[in-house]
């Protein structure tokens, strides 16, 4: 492994939340929510789709921003374009949206996609995979995968270089980005130069790793909410461990695109995150991880009232313009 990402993965811990993030989870806690576990998948839908609309950043203007119907394995699917020009080619980024497969959609992560398009001057294609329970494993990775080998042989169609492509996700769709990375290294149909994996899902067998047992409650999301999560994802337990699922069992990370891992400090997925970023090192992976003090699972999309939620967006378009540059 290389020695910045040795110190990042030897980083100790701050121990204490960011005064934003406190305020924003005790405004949380006032509402008494009921916890997810207790919901039911359309329930959560609303309910996440109103907490966005809470933590939001503002919507950035782009030169072009619209929405397409890609082919999908399963019918079609709905995606949306963000471009910062209207005309050339630029590096592009396929995008999955996060939510545990279960929740999410184009407009649960529009501001953000908007500001890694803006930030990065590279054009965004944002995927509506298919979601759980309506459609279990294997159908969103299965989607994801698709999806970017089509935007590989329709470059030119989305106004991307086709040398110059990268996936990237938060949380479900940062699994997605990671499951895709592999996936296009082994088949060769969608050549990536770069994966952007935010505060990812990297392994669904455990859900007992430390940062589970220290981040589990009241920190936002939950262990138990992982667990409703991956029961509405999987048909059965035994799925948990294939490498779709949990790229961190996958046997072979070599040969992946250099990765930029993010991770927060008071999520409960924060150790498998930095254990993958830790297996992708040692596979030779070029790999940067950025822990963020005490941030929350979910930050990047609470710009609205997280000042670090503006500046992960701003660091990880720096390291998309970088690593995707000519």
């Amino acid at each position: 492994m290389n020695q910045d990402l040795e110190s990042a993965l030897a980083a100790p811990l701050s121990g204490q939340l960011h005064p934003q993030v406190a305020a924003h989870l005790a405004q949380l806690a006032a509402m008494d929510p009921p916890p997810l576990e207790a919901l039911t998948p359309e329930q959560v839908r609303v309910g996440f789709a109103m907490q966005l609309k809470m933590t939001a950043g503002p919507s950035t203007p782009l030169a072009q921003v619209r929405d397409l119907t890609l082919p999908g394995p399963g019918g079609a699917l709905k995606a949306r374009l963000y471009h910062p020009q209207t005309t050339g080619t630029l590096a592009g980024l396929v995008f999955f949206h996060g939510g545990g497969w279960v929740i999410g959609d184009l407009d649960s992560h529009d501001d953000l996609c908007r500001d890694l398009a803006a930030q990065a001057g590279c054009g965004v294609l944002a995927v509506d995979y298919r979601l759980a329970p309506e459609q279990r494993f294997p159908a969103a990775a299965q989607d994801a995968i698709a999806a970017t080998a089509w935007a590989a042989t329709h470059a030119d169609e989305l106004g991307f270089d086709p040398t110059r492509l990268a996936v990237g996700g938060d949380s479900a769709g940062g699994n997605l980005a990671a499951v895709v990375a592999i996936a296009a290294r082994d088949s060769g149909n969608a050549p990536l130069r770069a994966q952007l994996l935010m505060y990812p899902v990297t392994d669904m067998s455990r859900l007992d790793g430390e940062s589970y047992r220290a981040c589990g409650e009241g920190y936002g999301l939950t262990a138990g909410a992982m667990s409703w999560f991956r029961d509405h994802y999987l048909a059965s337990p035994e799925a948990a461990r294939d490498p779709q699922v949990s790229p961190l069992l996958a046997s072979d990370l070599a040969g992946l695109p250099p990765a930029l891992v993010v991770t927060a400090e008071f999520d409960v997925l924060r150790s498998e995150g930095e254990a993958y970023a830790r297996r992708l090192g040692q596979a030779g992976v070029t790999t940067r991880l950025v822990r963020y003090p005490g941030m929350i699972h979910g930050f990047a999309s609470m710009a609205g009232v997280l000042a670090v939620g503006h500046q992960v967006r701003t660091d990880m378009a720096q390291w998309l313009k970088s690593t995707l540059a000519a």
